[in-house]
Order: C-alpha cells, then structure tokens, then sequence
C-alpha cells in the first residue's frame, strides 16, 4: 500500500536492473523513508541513491513545490555529519547517470487520455521529445501509465542545466503538452 502510494520504495532486491548494478546488495539494511503529517513531503534514505527527498502537491504551483523541496534540502544540509559526492565539475553523483549533475528530477503527473488512447505512452514519447520531455509510468520507470492516461513527465535534460532551469523547462514542456493534448 504504501509502495503504490509512493511513500515507501518498492522491494529493490526485486529490480533485476538493481541487482545487477549491486544497487540492492544489502537490502534491506540501511533503508528508511520519513513523510511529513501533510504527507507532501517525504524522504527516501538508502534507495537507489542515499538520499532522496521528495515534494509533491496536486495543482500547478510549480514554485510552492520548489520552495519547499529546497527547505527540506537546506535542512538536511544543516544536520551534522551529512555529506553529498559531488565533482567539483560534473555535480553532484548519484547512482544512476540520468540524474548526474543537479541531483534533481522534477516531474508532474498529468492526464493526456488522448496522446494514450491506445493504452501505450508510445504517441506521448513522440511528441515528449522535441518538447524536451520524457515520459514515464506513473509508478517511475519500467511502470504503466495510468489507465486514464496518466503519465509522469520530467524534463530530459538533467547534466549541465541548473536547478530553476529544470523548473522552468517541466513549465514551458507541459505547457506546450497540454496544448497539442488539447487540439
């Protein structure tokens, strides 16, 4: 329940891609997730990165969302003992290439019933590309979208771009979605 919820990280000793990468060799020691009582918050500690924090809010206030990611993340900075990898030229380094750099994956979830008509996000991806989006199941990657059409998008690009740079991109990319959704 909690796994579909997106509160708790799933089985990784179940993620062949996982235990390939030896990602899940101790599972599960070591691992742990925090959520706050309005439940927008949560933190992962020990998945497939050490640290991922979480902020998530229904509606289109991308900056109340980003605020509050980096509140979170200021106070785990804050907490003694606490350090991140990170190259002074690449950023910081995570377990998985795509989110070398910032760290940060922002993505919304949003309903395109008309772009998954025929039950695959295969139109969506088409028309995700050139916007500079990718599209995922609602449950991450390797998961179905939604049976009414729901997608998770993210910018693609993660390596060499700033923080509110990724914000500004996950608004102009739906904005310009939501457009040929709507045509």
């Amino acid at each position: 329940k909690l796994v579909d919820a997106h509160v708790m990280f799933k089985d990784m000793a179940e993620d062949p891609f996982l235990n390939s990468a030896g990602i899940s060799n101790d599972w599960p020691h070591g691992r742990g997730c925090w959520q706050s009582e309005d439940k927008m918050r949560i933190i992962w500690f020990g998945e497939e990165d050490q640290l991922r924090i979480m902020c998530m809010k229904k509606g289109s206030n991308l900056l109340e969302v980003f605020t509050n990611l980096n509140e979170m993340l200021e106070t785990v900075q804050t907490i003694e003992g606490i350090e991140f990898a990170k190259d002074e030229n690449y950023g910081y380094v995570t377990s998985c290439p795509s989110n070398l750099g910032t760290g940060m994956r922002a993505s919304v979830h949003v309903k395109i019933p008309k772009l998954t008509a025929d039950g695959t996000d295969k139109r969506a991806k088409e028309v995700c590309k050139p916007l500079g989006l990718s599209v995922r199941g609602t449950g991450g990657e390797h998961t179905p979208i939604g049976a009414d059409g729901t997608v998770d998008i993210s910018p693609s690009s993660r390596l060499f771009i700033k923080e509110n740079e990724i914000i500004g991109k996950l608004y102009e990319g739906i904005k310009s979605l939501m457009e040929i959704e709507n045509v």
